[in-house]
C-alpha cells in the first residue's frame, strides 16, 4: 500500500477516516450501519484484568513501558491498575478516542495500545479519559463533543505541553476494520492546524498528518520500523 492508503486506515482515537471519492458514500455508508450505536458495556471491556495490562504495555518497547503508568477499563472508566516510575502512561484505547464522526467510534472491536510521553500523559490523555467517561455515562457523540469543548473552552482540560507524544507499536493492536494491527508507529501531538509547518503529506516526507479540530490539535504520525517486541514490522510500500 502506499502512504496515502496507510493514511486512510490510521488510529482510530485521533485520525478521522476518509476514502477516495469514487468510493467514500458506498463504505461509509456500510460502516455507519454496522456501528450505528454504543454497544453493551462489557464489550468494551477486557475480563482479564493481567491481560489488559500487558497489551497496554506492548505499545512501547519495554524499557519504556516497564516503568510506565498503566491503566485499564472499567464500566465506569479508566482507573489506575499499576503506578509508574518514569511518567509515561500506557493503556488499550477503545473506538471513542476517534473524532465523532468516525464511522467505527462506537466500534467494540477496537483495541488501540498507546504509551503517552510524560508530557502527553499530563495534558493530552486527560481528553480521551472524559470522552471514556462520558461515553461509559451513556452521552451521544453530540453530547461527548458538546462537554469536550465546555471543557477546552473552560481550561478545565490542560492545555497541549510541548513534546507530547506517544508509542503505538503493538503487534496486537486492533486500530479499525480496516487498519486491523496496521503498522507500528510514533504519533506527535502539537497545538492547532501544524501540518504544513512540519511538512508532512508532502512527497517523499515520511510524516503523516491528521488535523483533528475536536481536539484542538495536529497528530502526526511517523513509521517505525519493528514492533514493540523488536520484530520487524512489514516494509512500507512506495
Amino acid at each position: 500500500m502506499r502512504k496515502n492508503d496507510f493514511k486512510l486506515i490510521a488510529i482510530v482515537f485521533l485520525v478521522q477516516l476518509c476514502l477516495p471519492g469514487a468510493t467514500r458514500p458506498t463504505r461509509a455508508q456500510a460502516e455507519k450501519a454496522a456501528y450505528p450505536a454504543m454497544a453493551p458495556v462489557d464489550t468494551y471491556l477486557i475480563a482479564d484484568r493481567n491481560s489488559e495490562i500487558a497489551l497496554a504495555r506492548s505499545a512501547a518497547p519495554a524499557s519504556i513501558s516497564d516503568g510506565a503508568e498503566v491503566m485499564v477499563l472499567e464500566k465506569r472508566g479508566f482507573t489506575t491498575a499499576v503506578k509508574g516510575t518514569n511518567g509515561f502512561l500506557c493503556l488499550v484505547e477503545r473506538a471513542w478516542g476517534a473524532a465523532s464522526d468516525d464511522a467505527e467510534f462506537w466500534n467494540p472491536k477496537v483495541r488501540s495500545p498507546i504509551c503517552f510521553n510524560p508530557a502527553a500523559a499530563r495534558t493530552f490523555a486527560p481528553i480521551f479519559l472524559m470522552k471514556t467517561k462520558l461515553a461509559l455515562e451513556g452521552k451521544s457523540k453530540t453530547e461527548i463533543v458538546a462537554a469536550t469543548t465546555a471543557a477546552l473552552d473552560k481550561k478545565e482540560l490542560p492545555a497541549l505541553e510541548p513534546g507530547a507524544m506517544c508509542y503505538m507499536m503493538s503487534k496486537q493492536q486492533y486500530l479499525n476494520d480496516r487498519g486491523m494491527s496496521w503498522h507500528p508507529h510514533l504519533m506527535f501531538f502539537v497545538s492547532g492546524d501544524a501540518a504544513k509547518s512540519w511538512g508532512a503529506d508532502q512527497p517523499g516526507s515520511p510524516i503523516i498528518a491528521a488535523n483533528d479540530p475536536e481536539e484542538r490539535v495536529t497528530i502526526f504520525m511517523v513509521w517505525v520500523g519493528k514492533w514493540s517486541d523488536g520484530s520487524p514490522a512489514p516494509a512500507m510500500e512506495h
